[in-house]
């Protein structure tokens, strides 16, 4: 390590190891160092199975493999059902409501649907308690899946207040053993730009205050219990979803341990991640759902929902869904991804990032505690300004692109033809703010593709094509991933508007100030350079770790391109 960094001018021959390893550690957003290298001294003794989905040495079922739908129509939804149960969904999960099938309609799109054998999973968002009465209208004993009552979580989306339902939990444990009532969403914390310890905490949080109604409303811990299901985002950075998953288990386990539950098992529905799919490139959300829907599967998932890669754009059609089931199929049948319990445990990098983001789960947990719980932390804006402070980092990253997106800002295709789907209804809205890591660019792209005339950024090339490609290739990618053509030529040829000086230091030193006159001359309103140097006649740089976000912003005025 220290002869890499020797070579770059980070480090030198006298510079100490542990300063050479500081180096090359990164934080996350949670502030957990992710360290270069893991040996056994950082190994984390853990009890048996304190992070693993359940006990035995193999699981050769699986886990479960959970559709959603969200088209209004109850016809199409009920086709669309049966043709994912009988080609490798093992559950469906259901919106209901204003933002899915009409809860009158619930029947219809139901029909044939043997919910003994596959689950039905109910989102029904302000109309949980209509969608409920009316799924278990048509359930028997035997029927199997969940009614989605959050309402912290609804709060959390949309800001109003609803109560638990402890009546609609009583009768559930006592009616129907294989329902759970509660589905606690963490996804809505991660949406809003929320760190992986923070959605942690907000769910402990979430599920502990439910916990304590249900039990004051005369459950017994173990029915309270086992009326909870947990739900997470699942997104591409695959060891860290890996170690929110095992923390889960290890801070429900704590939890239920101390209330006194004889069955500590958390049940974890992860669900690739909303927030880090893209409207642009969207074939490249297929990349990104199976890394995340892999991580899920090796974090012990019970069951997992793969987004279609057309999500951002509008109903998936019956291609894209196809796609997310043969996701989960190919890990599971091909892969044999579920076979082993907890494959992770043991591997000093996970135990320890595991370990560490349960540590700071835990700690934002009783931050929410100490401010008078959920409800509370929800009302006074804590949770919001937390989340805010978490996702402005990120923002940041995503623009200087240290966190790159594929198709978006880094190799976007300005001649693509986006796959055109009939609009989605609209998710419910009015709290928490809900974020996608590529609205920023892709908000530029649009702006830049509505105008009559493509803006365009002129590349002045300096030298021979060995010498500028390097740097012409690198400013190309940059404007094009704000939807602005570049065309490339020698200074002389430009012919007014934006330029960008592209060439290496030693030519910039000869030849760079004369370039720059040359465009001024010819009508620039604004002079780049690609790289780092200034320059007389040059306004400013382009360079790996620049603000991409502002200098397209900016280039976009000085086109004379306004929203």
């Amino acid at each position: 390590m220290k002869g890499v960094l020797r070579k770059s001018g980070a480090a030198t021959e006298d510079t100490p190891l542990d300063a050479v390893e500081a180096l090359l550690t990164r934080q996350t957003y949670d502030g957990v160092p992710i360290a270069p290298l893991y040996t056994a001294d950082e190994a984390i003794a853990s009890r048996p199975f304190a992070t693993a989905p359940r006990d035995g040495d193999e699981n050769p079922a699986g886990w479960d493999v959970r559709q959603r739908h969200t088209d209004p129509n109850p016809g199409r939804t009920r086709e669309a059902v049966l043709a994912d149960l009988e080609n490798g969904a093992t559950s469906v999960w259901l919106a209901v409501g204003d933002a899915g099938v009409p809860v009158e309609a619930l029947g219809e799109a139901l029909k044939g649907v043997h919910t003994d054998l596959a689950p039905v999973v109910l989102d029904a968002g302000p109309q949980t308690g209509q969608a409920a009465e009316a799924f278990l209208a048509l359930a028997t004993p035997e029927t199997l899946g969940n009614l989605g009552a959050d309402p912290l979580g609804l709060a959390a989306r949309t800001g109003v207040r609803a109560p638990v339902p402890v009546d609609l939990a009583r009768r559930v444990a006592a009616e129907f053993p294989g329902i759970r009532t509660f589905a606690v969403d963490g996804t809505v914390h991660h949406d809003a730009g929320g760190s992986d310890a923070q959605e942690l905490g907000a769910v402990l949080a979430a599920a502990v205050a439910y916990l304590r109604e249900l039990t004051e409303a005369g459950l017994s811990v173990d029915e309270a219990a086992g009326q909870l299901e947990f739900r997470y985002a699942a997104h591409a950075d695959q060891f860290l979803t890996i170690a929110k998953l095992r923390a889960a288990r290890r801070l429900w386990t704590r939890v239920a341990s101390l209330s006194g539950v004889s069955d500590t098992t958390a049940r974890i529905h992860a669900v690739t991640s909303s927030a880090m799919m893209t409207e642009r490139d969207p074939w490249v959300n297929m990349l990104r759902t199976t890394v995340a829907c892999f991580a899920a599967g090796v974090g012990g998932a019970d069951a997992v929902t793969v987004q279609p890669f057309d999500a951002r754009i509008g109903l998936p059609d019956a291609f894209s869904r196809r796609i997310a089931r043969n996701t989960q199929t190919l890990l599971l049948e091909e892969s044999s991804l579920a076979r082993v319990v907890d494959p992770a445990g043991g591997s000093w990098y996970v135990e320890q990032l595991t370990e560490q983001l349960a540590q700071a789960a835990w700690q934002w947990f009783t931050e929410i505690e100490k401010a008078g719980g959920l409800a509370a932390a929800l009302d006074s804006g804590l949770v919001e300004r937390e989340l805010a402070a978490t996702w402005e980092k990120r923002r940041k990253d995503l623009a200087r692109r240290k966190a790159p997106l594929t198709g978006v800002s880094e190799f976007p295709n300005l001649t693509e033809e986006l796959p055109v789907r009939e609009a989605a209804p609209e998710p419910p809205g009015g709290g928490l703010p809900r974020h996608a890591y590529a609205q920023d660019y892709e908000a530029l792209r649009d702006l830049a593709d509505a105008q009559a005339v493509r803006p365009k950024v002129f590349l002045a090339t300096l030298g021979p094509v060995a010498v500028h490609t390097a740097r012409a290739t690198f400013a190309a990618n940059l404007f094009q991933a704000g939807g602005i053509e570049t065309v490339a030529g020698a200074p002389e040829e430009f012919d007014g508007g934006v330029a960008v000086l592209c060439s290496s230091d030693k030519l910039y030193a000869e030849q760079a100030e004369a370039a720059a006159k040359t465009l001024r001359e010819r009508g620039a309103v604004k002079v780049w350079l690609a790289g780092k140097g200034s320059y007389t006649g040059v306004d400013g740089n382009v360079f790996a770790g620049c603000n991409v976000i502002e200098v397209l912003e900016g280039t976009l005025r000085d086109l004379g391109v306004t929203a």
